[in-house]
């Protein structure tokens, strides 16, 4: 801006110098101090004292040919001669910003355009880089959702039919194959409702009711003791009668089974579950391996799984986070090494 700026302040300083010279020697015919309405200017001698000033700008700095100060631009320049004593000639001028303005612009404008191209074509390569990471998931979405709908059938005509049978009248020997056929059933059921309900992205519409917490919870237990039994897990209740929570009761259902399967899952064996429930939470607590804090910290997190040796796809208790932050539940989460862990849900 400044060697922008020069020329015209080139020229200023001549026009100045050419009066000064003027006044010089006809002195006694004028004796007035040049003035211009294009700029302003002052004269200094050799010791840098002024002699006379119309700046707007009081100081001036001897260093620097043309600087900024006070939003003036000043031009030094010394005479050939020293006219009325003059040995330093200054010009000011307003700084309008118009440079700075018009360079601002112009960086602003091709930073768009760069920007710009740089994003098409790192759309363009995103997406062809991505295409077969795209197109697997897409299979693998529609495998899922092929896959838990086949799945549907086969597995209520089961479950329904082992219902169905007394097992009373049985012997004891096919009686424990049913009840092994019975657990298998429950286990693939609760997989499929969980990749069901992910699949769906959990756009299930909610049908909201006012549901006895209390029923449902001992219909749930009732539900899994067959596969508690295998472990010998025993189940410890401890249930206020007629505690209403308005929610769905497919939701709710799901974050309780999910949560009995998992304290079954991780229990060990002859362990317990402790269910308590009163007017504000119901909890759920097991006997088994517990969690260290670097587990409990991504225990919610999809695909999370910290023990290999039981079975699942550690997308249980995401589910249970969804529901829950569905209905702004609270769940409080407390675990030990080797004594077990409680999961506390809050309303």
């Amino acid at each position: 801006m400044l060697q922008e700026k020069r020329d015209a302040l080139q020229e200023y300083s001549n026009d100045l110098i050419f009066k000064l010279k003027d006044l010089h020697v006809n002195f006694d015919k004028y004796k007035y101090y040049p003035r211009d309405e294009k700029f302003n200017s002052a004269i200094f001698d050799s010791d840098k004292k002024l002699i006379f000033s119309t700046l707007k700008s009081k100081a001036v700095n001897f260093e620097k040919v043309a600087y900024i100060s006070n939003e003036m631009i000043h031009f030094i320049k010394e005479p050939e001669s020293y006219y009325l004593g003059s040995k330093y000639v200054i010009i000011e001028v307003p700084d309008d910003n118009v440079w700075f303005i018009k360079v601002k612009k112009d960086i602003i404008t091709y930073s768009l355009i760069a920007f710009s191209f740089m994003f098409m074509i790192g759309y363009f390569i995103s997406k062809l880089f991505l295409k077969p990471m795209r197109d697997a998931l897409h299979l693998l979405d529609r495998f899922i959702k092929d896959t838990t709908h086949e799945l549907n059938t086969p597995i209520s005509a089961i479950i329904t039919n082992i219902e169905m049978i007394d097992k009373d009248t049985l012997d004891e020997k096919l009686a424990r194959k049913i009840n092994r056929i019975d657990i298998g059933a429950k286990t693939i059921s609760n997989i499929y409702e969980d990749l069901t309900f992910l699949t769906l992205d959990n756009k299930i519409i909610s049908q909201n009711e006012e549901l006895n917490l209390t029923n449902i919870l001992k219909q749930r237990v009732e539900y899994f003791k067959s596969l508690a039994t295998i472990k010998k897990i025993n189940f410890i209740l401890n249930l206020e009668n007629n505690i209403y929570l308005n929610c769905d009761a497919k939701k709710i259902s799901k974050l309780i089974d999910n949560l009995i399967s998992n304290a079954i899952k991780y229990n060990k064996i002859a362990g317990s579950i402790t269910i308590c429930l009163n007017e504000n939470n119901f909890s759920i607590e097991d006997t088994g391996k517990g969690m260290n804090k670097e587990n409990l910290s991504n225990l919610f997190e999809r695909y999370s799984r910290f023990d290999n040796s039981v079975g699942g796809f550690g997308i249980g208790l995401n589910i249970v986070s969804l529901i829950a932050k569905e209905y702004n539940l609270e769940i409080d989460v407390k675990s030990e090494i080797d004594k077990g862990t409680k999961i506390e849900v809050k309303w």
